[in-house]
């Protein structure tokens, strides 16, 4: 009897190891804002695999100050955070000259924070439900790498050919 796929608790089946997983250049820079030590942990763990430059603040304040001393390429947003909520955070990024062409993907388990995230043009360029997969990480950001959004690597990694069957 062969065995059952593993099932992550999104119900997507894991990626596969062996193949490459992201086109974006190695020394691409993100900032995690998010309260959530857990969420900030599984961020890191998933983008410092893949040779990522992570950087975490735990709530807007702190991310905002981070972001405006040394911009990244691509910001992951918690929508509810502690005094400034994520709405807030992302109007003071996309009014300020600097920040505005920087890639957003807001993120949230709060089903409210959802609806109203879905209900607004609020100028994120993505979003992410918690919880959230590795898979699901990697495919939103090969979406805005698709989109010219986030810079990709000079040479596209190449998947490997599947394995022959007979």
């Amino acid at each position: 009897m062969a065995a059952l796929p593993i099932v992550d608790p999104t119900g997507q089946l894991p990626e596969r190891r062996g193949r490459p997983r992201l086109n974006a250049r190695p020394d691409l820079r993100i900032v995690v804002i998010d309260d959530s030590a857990t969420v900030c942990a599984a961020l890191r763990k998933i983008l410092q695999s893949i040779g990522l430059n992570v950087r975490i603040a735990g709530d807007a304040e702190n991310g905002l100050a981070m972001v405006m001393a040394d911009p990244p390429d691509l910001i992951f947003l918690d929508i509810v955070l502690p005094q400034m909520n994520g709405f807030s955070a992302l109007r003071v990024l996309r009014r300020n000259a600097l920040t505005r062409s920087i890639p957003v993907i807001m993120i949230s388990g709060n089903e409210q924070a959802t609806e109203q995230f879905f209900g607004s043009a609020i100028g994120a360029d993505d979003f992410m439900k918690k919880p959230f997969s590795r898979l699901e990480v990697f495919e939103r950001i090969e979406r805005l790498l698709d989109e010219q959004h986030v810079p990709r690597r000079k040479t596209p990694m190449t998947m490997p050919a599947p394995l022959s069957s007979t």
